[in-house]
């Protein structure tokens, strides 16, 4: 099949992580008893959607929420990606947000505003985050043209994304955060990846 793949990019449902303001980045944490929630609201939403797949970050709390909304759809067990990971922070993931204030407020109001250019000490720059992303993206299109898919990722991943939809440069700060649950339409066709519904 030929043509642009239809991609609904979610971010994960909610942790008690996110609750308590805790970095998690390539850190394994459940989904709680909201996310779940969510996650079954989710696939509630999508039930017409006419997705004929679904890919998800290896990390559980993406690959719960695409679990939860798999069954609920009647679709095959997801596809896992690796690409699909949220930016690794390093040195302070597992950290509170609130030590992090402590330790190091400067870092601290860089995530806050999402600010791309924050340097995490033993992890992934901005490109290579991007890079990684934009090429899952792309692999995930090339798989299923033609096609619409759901795929399950992180809020990072969601700015990086963002960024590119509005014509935004990499370093652009966007002020905003993606809830849990929120999600983002894409049309992928090769290297094109464009708004789309």
């Amino acid at each position: 099949m030929n043509g642009f793949a239809h991609i609904c990019v979610v971010r994960h449902g909610e942790t008690d992580w996110n609750m308590s303001g805790i970095l998690q980045g390539w850190t394994d944490v459940p989904l709680n008893e909201v996310g779940r929630r969510q996650a079954d609201e989710l696939a509630a939403g999508f039930a017409d959607a006419g997705f004929s797949a679904i890919w998800s970050s290896p990390l559980i709390r993406a690959r719960e929420t695409a679990e939860v909304i798999a069954k609920a759809l009647q679709l095959p067990p997801p596809y896992s990606h690796e690409g699909l990971k949220e930016r690794h922070f390093g040195m302070i993931q597992g950290v509170p947000k609130t030590e992090l204030g402590e330790l190091n407020p400067l870092l601290l109001q860089q995530i806050l505003r999402r600010n791309p250019a924050a340097d995490f000490d033993q992890g992934e720059s901005m490109d290579d985050f991007a890079n990684r992303i934009f090429a899952a993206i792309a692999d995930i299109g090339a798989r299923h043209a033609g096609a619409r898919v759901l795929v399950i990722t992180h809020g990072w991943v969601m700015d990086v994304i963002t960024r590119h939809l509005e014509g935004l440069p990499r370093s652009a700060i966007l002020n905003m955060k993606r809830k849990n649950g929120e999600s983002l339409w894409l049309a992928v066709n090769g290297p094109s990846i464009v708004p789309g519904r």
